[in-house]
Formats: C-alpha cells, structure tokens, sequence
C-alpha cells in the first residue's frame, strides 16, 4: 500500500456485523511500501501484473521471473537531479552553519 490513511476498517463496519467485519478486517496484512518504491511496483503492475493470475505460486513466479529479466537487462536510470540542485531544493534538510 502506498498511502495508509486510505484504508480502514468503516467500511467493513458499515457492510456487517461487528464481530464478521472484526474477522474480514483482520484477514488482511498491510505492508506499507516507501515512497520511492511506487515507481518499481507501478512499471511491475503495468508490464506484467495487467491480468489475472490464478494462484499466489504463479504470481511468485511471475514476478521473478520479471525481476531477472529487469536485473540482467542492466537497466540505467537516468538521473536528472543534480547535487547542485539538491543544495538549492533541499536547503532546508541541511544543517547550517554560523561563521
């Protein structure tokens, strides 16, 4: 999941009785991903995940066999983000220093 706050139990609650929406909710394990790693699942999702795949095993194996595909492809990122840009965007992240 990329944005937690998204998600919560009301609307189970609102569709059920308490104790089936307590055991519906809890079926699910959320796995929060870092922000910079919506580019990987977005170009998995949309290159090789578009369709239905029936079992987990197959989704496992898809997703490898993907991975070693990226990896041994040797794929460049090209990097526009200069540390001179870095300095003047992100001055406020940096320390500063009095003379």
């Amino acid at each position: 999941m990329d944005n937690f706050k998204t998600y919560d139990a009301s609307v189970f609650y609102e569709e059920f009785e308490s104790e089936e929406a307590k055991r519906i909710w809890d079926r699910f394990e959320f796995v929060f991903i870092p922000k910079h790693g919506r580019d990987r699942i977005t170009c998995t999702k949309r290159t090789m995940l578009n369709r239905h795949i029936a079992t987990i095993e197959k989704v496992k194996n898809e997703v490898e066999a993907w991975q070693e595909y990226r990896n041994n492809k040797n794929a460049k990122i090209n990097w526009q983000f200069t540390n001179k840009d870095a300095w003047v965007k992100l001055k406020r992240l940096y320390p500063s220093f009095i003379n």
